[in-house]
């Protein structure tokens, strides 16, 4: 990547300088970040081997758990080696592949959250032409659409970061490279770029929060023509998605749509964010799921019970 400056390298101050804390934050992230790879990746498997999970809704949330891995896996990693490191050192390449990385899988968590939402209205209010309209055409297409415009946006983003010079100091106030810290440490006027910034992911974050909360008030609305059965399972599933949409979305608001101002929970926020948040998403569709809940136990019973014979 071609630098705009004569730094090479960054320091990360993580998330504490506390060598205490700093073996707590080891643990911690090291138990939540292995316990969301193995939570997302099951999904992914029972989705892709179960029969039974075959309808639109599922093939999206094959591609978020997906996203959920990636994503976590762009930050968490170096966060838990940073942990029991002397020096947290990035170099510049390592930072922007870091960034682009960080919102490619943010911006297709977005887009498949919009997804199951279309899904799910296109079920509940409109079912007789569901089949037609969320055939697996039409999803593999929106996928694909949704991996273009995850590309594009975060190469809008890394455009935005290698635009800026660097002439020191090289410490990066966070646990990871992203755009608000580095236009702290910019040599240059970064009023226009972070105005770029704010119109780029924070308008991407507000327009979809707004797209999809409207869309599940027109879902919830039309429910009150269904029957009691009917209601039940829908609102079981939209629940599950309404409460994933604010957890993500509150966090990205926060960090994305406001002046270049340093707040002291910023770390937290974020790291709730892009750690936290792929690590409950397995939670909160499994638990509330029966169908799910139910492939697994049947596809894992049939792989120990192949395993015994064999």
């Amino acid at each position: 990547m071609q630098q705009n400056n004569n730094i090479t390298e960054f320091i990360l101050l993580g998330l504490t300088q506390d060598p205490m804390r700093q073996k707590m934050v080891f643990v911690i992230f090291l138990i939540f970040y292995a316990g969301t790879v193995v939570g997302n990746l099951l999904i992914i498997v029972t989705i892709k081997f179960s029969r039974s999970l075959g309808s639109p809704m599922y093939f999206f949330l094959f591609f978020l758990s997906f996203a959920d891995v990636c994503f976590s896996t762009s930050t968490a990693p170096r966060l838990i080696v940073d942990a029991l490191s002397a020096k947290k050192i990035i170099s510049y390449n390592e930072c922007m592949t870091q960034v682009f990385a960080l919102h490619l899988f943010g911006c297709m968590e977005i887009f498949v959250l919009i997804f199951m939402a279309v899904d799910r209205y296109v079920a509940i209010c409109k079912p007789l032409r569901y089949p037609t309209i969320m055939r697996r055409q039409v999803c593999t297409i929106l996928i694909i659409l949704a991996w273009i415009g995850s590309f594009i946006h975060s190469t809008a983003q890394i455009v935005l970061a290698l635009r800026l010079p660097f002439c020191g100091p090289n410490l990066i106030d966070h646990y990871c490279c992203d755009l608000q810290p580095l236009l702290k440490l910019a040599c240059m006027d970064t009023y226009v770029i972070n105005l770029l910034l704010v119109s780029n992911s924070g308008a991407l974050c507000s327009s979809s929060f707004m797209l999809l909360i409207t869309s599940y008030i027109v879902i919830l609305h039309s429910l009150r023509n269904h029957s009691a059965e009917g209601r039940k399972k829908a609102l079981s599933t939209c629940t599950s998605h309404i409460t994933v949409v604010i957890l993500s979305f509150g966090p990205c608001a926060f960090m994305y749509t406001r002046p270049p101002t340093t707040f002291s929970v910023d770390k937290m926020v974020e790291v709730f964010y892009t750690i936290g948040i792929p690590g409950l998403n397995p939670l909160i569709y499994t638990l509330r799921n029966a169908e799910v809940k139910n492939a697994m136990k049947k596809l894992w019973n049939i792989k120990i019970t192949s395993e015994v014979k064999g």
